[in-house]
């Protein structure tokens, strides 16, 4: 395929797996290859058919906003809307910021309260975090131990001024699932039993979108954001579902032209959005066959490293989506952890907060000890992982745990019968 190239396979020496090459690729969470068939898609807008889709005077905007018009289509197919209600945006986090402000500031005259969870993606919290300083109050859920909102929690926090609630649809670093569907039962029949509006419910579907069946009619889902770049799509593209029919209204966050109902004024980028539409239409054809092969590539890797690794601990809820697996190795530094498995592309937590040699907040929401969350790797496992990479993985978290353990002076007390916890250690 024109400027592809899947991952290199394993290959034995000596009785030794290696790589040759890159490495191993399992961040899907992070962002995911390009399918080569949204390339082949794109290239022609990127080519010949370089039209500015707002041009209505001649063939070029005309080809342009029939491809932008079909893209529009094949994203409102996958999540069961109308395509007058998708409105494209940069990505998922330019989406979550339009939505969560664009709300708030609306409304603010007479609900100013919003409702989300402490394991949220950080554009999500920052954007929180931006309207409290702009004088809103924003109730931060906490979550149960395997991730998951608690819905008597929710409806206890939930006030007549509360204008928006904002729920995760699938987490980036634990892979859990929320039940969007009773969350916006739960809002719906707190309204009427109090008389009031409902708040709208907005969730972030980058990690959701493609991967497991979203419908928003079904769901009660009045606002949610999507990311190309996450369902094998180009970088730079997204979308945000603003439901029409009841109205959502909000503050537009970029003004201009007056493109894309005025919501988001700007030249649509005709190439990325004809690639989010292609990737959309994939993914929907795909999905039920990506997710067989993405949960049975999960539970080889999961079945391999607990057979040949003791004292793992799973992140999250095990019926979670399947490609992103969360695990806590005990008695390992997990940044020694990380710099030994440099034939692999991983991380320790969400792309965003990598930099941070601070555990995962996520983690810690659950309730993670401190050790655990910095011991924690997440495994993302997508359309083009193979079994060969799978298998290399287990054989090298295998040698670098066993390997780092050997070396630490914590696990050869655990070996000796020591309970460590009860042990008091001299202060310095």
């Amino acid at each position: 395929m024109f400027g592809f190239k899947l991952n290199p396979v394993a290959t034995k020496t000596g009785g030794t797996s290696k790589v040759s090459g890159r490495p191993i690729y399992l961040d899907m969470q992070a962002t995911t290859p390009m399918d080569p068939r949204v390339l082949d898609r794109m290239l022609p807008f990127l080519t010949e058919q370089y039209g500015n889709p707002h041009s209505r005077t001649h063939a070029y905007g005309w080809e342009a906003e029939g491809a932008v018009d079909e893209a529009r289509q094949h994203v409102a197919d996958l999540i069961g809307a109308n395509e007058k209600d998708i409105v494209f945006t940069s990505g998922a986090t330019e989406s979550n910021n339009m939505i969560i402000k664009g709300i708030a500031k609306f409304h603010q005259s007479k609900r100013k309260h919003i409702i989300t969870t402490q394991t949220e993606h950080k554009c999500v919290l920052d954007s929180c975090r931006y309207l409290q300083s702009q004088g809103f109050e924003v109730t931060y859920l906490p979550v149960l131990p395997n991730g998951l909102v608690s819905l008597s929690e929710l409806r206890a926090a939930l006030r007549p001024d509360t204008s928006l609630v904002s729920i995760m649809a699938v987490n980036n670093e634990i892979g859990v699932i929320q039940p969007l569907k009773e969350i916006s039962e739960t809002l719906k029949s707190w309204a009427k039993e109090n008389g009031v509006p409902k708040p709208y419910f907005h969730t972030d579907a980058a990690q959701a979108v493609g991967k497991i069946p979203i419908n928003v009619d079904e769901m009660g889902i009045d606002v949610m954001s999507i990311s190309a770049h996450k369902i094998y799509g180009p970088k730079g593209i997204g979308a945000a579902y603003v439901r029409r029919r009841p109205r959502v209204r909000l503050e537009p966050l970029i003004h201009g032209g007056g493109q894309e109902r005025g919501l988001r004024s700007g030249t649509v980028p005709a190439p990325l959005v004809v690639g989010l539409g292609e990737a959309c239409r994939i993914a929907k054809r795909e999905m039920a066959a990506d997710h067989a092969r993405v949960s049975e590539l999960s539970q080889r890797l999961i079945d391999g490293i607990t057979k040949n690794v003791a004292e793992i601990v799973r992140n999250g809820d095990p019926k979670g989506y399947p490609g992103c697996v969360n695990l806590s190795f005990a008695y390992v530094e997990g940044e020694s952890l990380l710099m030994a498995l440099k034939d692999i592309a991983l991380s320790s937590g969400s792309a965003c907060t990598s930099a941070s040699l601070e555990p995962s907040y996520v983690l810690r929401a659950l309730g993670a000890a401190e050790d655990m969350a910095h011991s924690s790797l997440r495994f993302g496992i997508g359309r083009f992982t193979t079994e060969a990479e799978i298998d290399l993985v287990v054989e090298r978290i295998t040698q670098v745990v066993t390997r780092l353990r050997e070396m630490s002076p914590l696990w050869e007390m655990v070996q000796e019968g020591i309970d460590i916890s009860k042990i008091e250690w001299s202060q310095h």
